[in-house]
């Protein structure tokens, strides 16, 4: 396993150029989030131009060139799909598109979304049955790229195991997994001892990783809490949350894991932009220390 960053991350500590804030942070993988336009940011801007077209072919040339310059790896894509989308072709298209792009980029994984319009509205069956439909399109087009996804604990159903249980099996691909937020589900209100619980349920089929924590009094970390309960005041730097990331890592090993854990530290805002960096830093250190230990 290996120290990756959300790109919105590095942005948010503060850094206006990407390669710079990956060198000062000492972090040389990054997940790109791509845009419905197909693109993401650019390494370094090129003049007044700081986003690169993948289906571009001279910008995507430029984004090549600019990760062997730099010597970055884009360890995934990212994706903030809507299943239930009005124009499905359009969603359909786009995740094809990205996928093709990440097998040229030799992107191992992408992250799609969970969340999706009303899905709130819907039963659990109507849910799995939507979100399975639209994957399966996805894997069926993009089965020539050999590219992964990874669906994330995300929002209201993303975080429901129960949904992801059935969305997993009714797709019934070994191409479909999770991107595996260690934060989420205690966001969605599951006490930590179940949070532990189900990082071990869905270890064996992680595809990529995201990491956050947060610091909830110690009264209710063991209560079952409404969904996003004050989030935005317990939300904490990586490294000082409730969550023992080493448990993470541990249950990721076991099921040999060996792609990146990425930090998604959303606690940034709450500082100075000076502590939001060295906040970063210390996380870094922290899982570099860990991640050969467990």
């Amino acid at each position: 396993m290996y120290l990756s960053i959300r790109d919105d991350v590095v942005f948010a500590a503060g850094y206006t150029e990407l390669a710079a804030g990956l060198k000062d942070l000492g972090i040389s993988a990054v997940e790109l989030f791509v845009h419905k336009d197909d693109t993401v940011p650019a390494l370094v801007p090129v003049g007044d131009k700081k986003r690169l077209c993948l289906t571009n072919p001279d910008e995507f040339a430029t984004l090549q060139s600019q990760i062997q310059e730099h010597g970055i790896t884009v360890a995934a894509l990212c994706m903030g799909n809507n299943f239930n989308a009005e124009d499905k072709d359009f969603e359909v298209a786009w995740a094809v598109r990205t996928a093709e792009s990440a097998q040229k980029l030799g992107v191992p994984a992408i992250r799609i979304d969970a969340i999706m319009h009303g899905e709130q509205e819907l039963s659990l069956e109507e849910r799995q049955t939507l979100v399975a439909t639209m994957i399966k399109r996805i894997l069926d087009g993009s089965s020539h790229t050999g590219v992964e996804f990874g669906i994330e604990n995300h929002g209201f159903q993303g975080n429901d195991p129960e949904f992801l249980e059935g969305l997993l099996a009714r797709v019934g691909s070994p191409r479909l997994g999770l991107t595996l937020d260690s934060g989420n589900f205690y966001w969605r209100g599951w006490p930590l001892s179940r949070v532990y619980e189900i990082f071990e349920q869905f270890a064996p089929i992680v595809k990529h990783t995201h990491i956050k924590n947060i610091q909830y009094p110690e009264a209710i970390r063991e209560e079952q809490r409404e969904m996003g309960y004050e989030y935005g005041t317990y939300v904490s730097p990586i490294h000082e949350g409730d969550i023992d990331h080493t448990r993470y890592f541990q249950a990721l090993r076991k099921a040999g894991y060996t792609r990146d854990l990425c930090l998604e530290d959303e606690s940034l805002g709450k500082y100075p932009v000076e502590e939001r960096k060295a906040n970063l830093r210390a996380a870094a250190e922290f899982f570099l220390a860990h991640i050969q230990n467990v």
